[in-house]
């Protein structure tokens, strides 16, 4: 327990300072577009005297070490500003953004662990047969295939062709779990077969790398059933680094939804990311890349947690 503490204490420091480092980066990258906030805040006719009062209403007047000042004393106060755009704050589109998003990505995380974890078991258990050769085809192509392609294409199939699923968009469970599920198979089966095709990859070698190894083929002389050496060692062997994998994977799977999002209409994260990108409102992209970094701090250190529970060779200290 003291040395879970005390992992917890270090991480807890050193997360303080790579999400200082991120919210610096990403104030100061504003500072490299060309556009003025305040001319695409003021309207089209505006002249050069709104225009220069609108820039000291949004504070971009001051110094730029006197706005990181007040923007890093908003973000200890818990708020990430406002949009330039709609005066809304920007903690309430991201809160109402960020559960789609996050749905998304569980669900992806879920439906790419679910099949390439036995599937790379079953390759590496019959290692140079048929099953083993199709499933590496498989995951090359799922590799090496654009998720944007991929939906696209899912959509022309499956939605456009068949009329088997919805084309885009977003229910809420809660409205109808049918139609909910309908329009989760297809972002969530784009999203995920990326991240399928890695994990399976490194399920099936770390499986091939355990199975190799003495203590297997001492458990195996000794008798010991062959189900129960590989799934009480060999897997529980094998997880730590897929979970690793899997858990960073997450935070990419949050941060890098933005090109599915677009494709699937789906109203998260991505989709608002580019909404701003598009009107150039910093603020509502500042807030949103901070999010995504506080949660892949986050998630790193669960995974970390998560493996010294699996593996006690992990040491915390």
């Amino acid at each position: 327990m003291s040395n879970i503490s005390d992992f917890l204490v270090r991480r807890a420091v050193q997360a303080v300072g790579v999400i200082w480092g991120i919210v610096t980066l990403v104030f100061f990258l504003r500072f490299l577009s060309p556009q003025d906030p305040a001319s695409l805040v003021a309207p089209q006719d505006a002249d050069s005297e709104l225009i220069e009062a609108i820039r000291q209403d949004l504070g971009l007047d001051e110094p730029i070490i006197f706005q990181y000042r007040d923007y890093l004393l908003e973000l200890v106060q818990g708020s990430l500003g406002y949009s330039y755009a709609s005066k809304v704050q920007v903690n309430d589109l991201v809160v109402n953004a960020l559960p789609a998003t996050l749905e998304l990505a569980f669900a992806s995380l879920i439906f790419a662990v679910a099949l390439s974890v036995p599937l790379g078991l079953i390759s590496a258990k019959r290692r140079g047969s048929g099953v083993d050769s199709m499933s590496n085809s498989v995951s090359l192509i799922g590799l090496s295939t654009p998720n944007f392609w991929l939906g696209i294409m899912l959509i022309l199939l499956l939605a456009v062709q068949f009329n088997i699923f919805p084309t885009s968009g977003r229910v809420s469970p809660t409205e109808s779990l049918s139609q909910w599920a309908a329009h989760m198979v297809l972002p969530t089966v784009t999203l995920g077969t990326y991240f399928m095709a890695l994990i399976f990859r490194m399920t099936r070698n770390n499986i091939i790398e355990e199975l190799n190894k003495e203590y297997v083929r001492a458990a195996r002389a000794k008798g010991l059933p062959e189900n129960i050496v590989t799934l009480r060692y060999v897997m529980q062997n094998s997880m730590a680094p897929v979970i690793t994998v899997a858990g960073l994977q997450l935070g990419v799977l949050i941060g890098g939804s933005v090109v599915v999002e677009a494709v699937f209409n789906w109203p998260g994260l991505g989709t608002l990311f580019v909404s701003a990108l598009q009107s150039q409102d910093w603020p509502i992209m500042q807030g949103i890349l901070i999010v995504v970094g506080i949660g892949y701090v986050s998630i790193n250190i669960l995974v970390d947690l998560i493996n010294s529970r699996l593996d006690p060779r992990v040491n915390l200290a």
